[in-house]
């Protein structure tokens, strides 16, 4: 799931340190290494789901060919995130797994994981829990709008009411390892550190960013 990376409209929480444009241009840089990390997983059919509407033609301009572009439709987050669950697995997907775009250092494993949870009988609903009290994965069988509906987002909160409401309506819960989503400045500074302690081949146009911006 992703917003057009106009400035002004994306990662304003970074400004400052960053300006609008280059905050952009950050998100920018996280989408793409997040659809880089998607497209090298095996046995999945890869979608980017996108917001506003008119934002397609700059949206197919990022877009890796193997990757299925629609649009996002809704009221608000919630309900934009049921629709989207509805819609993919009434194209027939057995499941379906909606990930943000600001963890580019998720470790690819916690991804495979996502898929290989959601093809055991077993488990209904897997999410990644985001450290912030949210989620940055969420994966389903079926539709179930009570996982969306009035939840309280963006605050810390989420994650707790998500479990909640998924045990009153007795889902087998899968919960994998915590991590962080690129909101705040000191998110970012977490981002430079751990980038410098991983490889080059983990988020590398975000790893571009940083180093060019450093420059600046």
């Amino acid at each position: 799931m992703a917003r057009a990376p106009e400035a002004g409209q994306t990662k304003t929480r970074l400004v400052p340190p960053l300006s609008y444009a280059r905050a952009a241009e950050l998100y920018r840089c996280l989408l793409l290494d997040k659809l880089l990390q998607v497209a090298g997983l095996p046995g999945i059919d890869p979608y980017l789901t996108y917001t506003p509407l008119g934002a397609r033609r700059s949206m197919l301009g990022l877009l890796p060919e193997t990757f299925t572009l629609i649009p996002q439709a809704g009221s608000n987050l919630g309900d934009r995130l049921h629709r989207l669950s509805a819609i993919l697995l009434e194209r027939g997907h057995p499941a379906v797994i909606l990930i943000d775009s600001d963890s580019p250092t998720l470790p690819t494993p916690y991804l495979l994981d996502a898929v290989a949870q959601l093809r055991n009988e077993t488990t209904d609903l897997v999410l990644g829990p985001a450290e912030d009290g949210g989620y940055y994965l969420i994966g389903l069988k079926r539709p179930c709008r009570t996982l969306f509906d009035d939840i309280p987002w963006s605050s810390a909160a989420v994650l707790a009411e998500t479990l909640h409401r998924a045990a009153a309506q007795r889902l087998q819960v899968a919960t994998l390892p915590p991590w962080f989503d690129v909101d705040t400045p000191e998110d970012l500074t977490r981002l430079r550190r751990d980038l410098a302690t991983t490889g080059t081949t983990v988020a590398p146009h975000t790893r571009r960013f940083l180093c060019s911006n450093e420059e600046d």
